[in-house]
């Protein structure tokens, strides 16, 4: 799964060891970093690991500056692995690029070139111009997994979009009348509350809510705080004052999108509880999903994880926005009764567009994995 770093080996090269730390430590705030990607960074000198860093919550301090934190003056003649091109710009912070280039680092070895034009290049050059030996490319194929949400921003101004689908042994999401089903078990529903950890948001549609009043958090000890933004779409703005997902926005934000027609009223309720209130166009009778990404984007979002029901994965898959999906299929039938997990089409509109990454067991259900290639 993308969220999880790949073992170290021993067999690998002493270049692929650390690269992989790297990559591991950049995983540790996957999903709290936006709208700046979540990079690892480790600092080598003589086979000794002088300094880690990772992407703080919010996006800064970055990760070469952590680790050129921790090693100090003993920087000075080491090689920098990253997971990212170091940035070369001024933002809300110094040039990461600056800072390396002060603390006398010999070597850097950089996953990849960070796709923002803003950077895209201009960091290995600074690095190089300074004398510095640079390699890029050591690990970029897992790093691309790890900065998918930041590449997608950056290239298609929307966020990564991931999709988590419950299907029952026969094929179903859930009973008749939409009605919630117990599908998976805790192994499983464990799994998907590591994926929402390293989401920035989750998004549902409103029959998920009215239906269900979801929490829309990682339930799991110590995870409560890395809870995504919750998004839910709304077209009418019916969603009740007395639901959980308003009823904690103070713990946990919660943004709404609705159409341009509702009352403004109801907007200015919704906003003094706490809530983001956006109005987006509606296309076909729903909202459109393609502007809801574009103003997700805009905030900052870069992993969308949608959880919302047949209607809203539909519309998703329809306007063929998934990007990676994860299937978690249950051990028991629902009935002819049952809903399908997509509305109006066939599960294979999804899997076909996709490819099988790989399944795992999860007690008794099982977990599979599709991405777009």
């Amino acid at each position: 799964m993308n969220e999880q770093a790949t073992p170290i080996s021993a067999s690998l090269s002493d270049d692929e060891r650390y690269m992989r730390l790297a990559l591991a430590l950049g995983h540790r705030n996957l999903g709290h970093t936006w709208p700046n990607p979540a990079v690892g960074a480790v600092i080598v000198k003589d086979g000794i690991i002088l300094g880690r860093g990772w992407t703080q919550k919010g996006g800064r301090p970055h990760a070469e500056v952590e680790a050129l934190r921790r090693a100090k003056k003993s920087a000075q003649g080491a090689t920098l692995y990253v997971t990212l091109e170091p940035c070369s710009h001024h933002g809300k912070s110094p040039p990461c690029a600056d800072s390396i280039i002060r603390a006398g680092i010999a070597r850097v070895v950089s996953a990849m070139e960070d796709p923002n034009p803003e950077v895209s290049g201009q960091g290995h050059e600074r690095l190089r111009a300074k004398g510095i030996a640079v390699d890029v490319g050591l690990g970029a194929e897992e790093a691309r997994r790890a900065h998918a949400g930041h590449i997608t921003r950056i290239v298609q101004n929307r966020p990564y979009v991931m999709l988590k689908l419950a299907i029952s042994a026969d094929g179903k999401a859930g009973l008749a009348g939409r009605k919630q089903a117990a599908i998976t078990g805790e192994t499983a529903r464990e799994r998907v509350f590591q994926i929402r950890a390293a989401s920035d948001a989750i998004l549902v549609g409103i029959g998920t809510v009215l239906s269900d009043n979801p929490q829309l958090t990682c339930r799991l000890p110590g995870m409560f705080e890395r809870s995504p933004v919750r998004v839910v779409l709304d077209a009418k703005l019916s969603l009740p004052l007395a639901n959980s997902v308003v009823a904690t926005v103070r713990e946990t934000p919660t943004w709404v999108f609705t159409s341009p027609r509702v009352s403004s009223i109801a907007e200015e309720i919704l906003q003094q509880k706490g809530c983001k209130v956006f109005r987006v166009d509606e296309s076909g009778g729903r909202l459109d999903v393609e502007q809801i990404l574009k103003v997700l984007s805009g905030q900052g979002i870069t992993r969308l994880m949608v959880e919302g029901g047949p209607t809203v994965a539909a519309s998703f898959v329809e306007a063929d926005l998934i990007d990676e999906a994860f299937l978690v299929r249950g051990e028991k039938p629902i009935g002819a009764t049952g809903i399908p997990p997509l509305e109006g089409m066939p599960l294979d509109a999804l899997t076909g567009r996709l490819t099988l990454r790989g399944s795992e067991k999860l007690g008794v259900d099982t977990i599979e994995n599709f991405v777009r290639t």
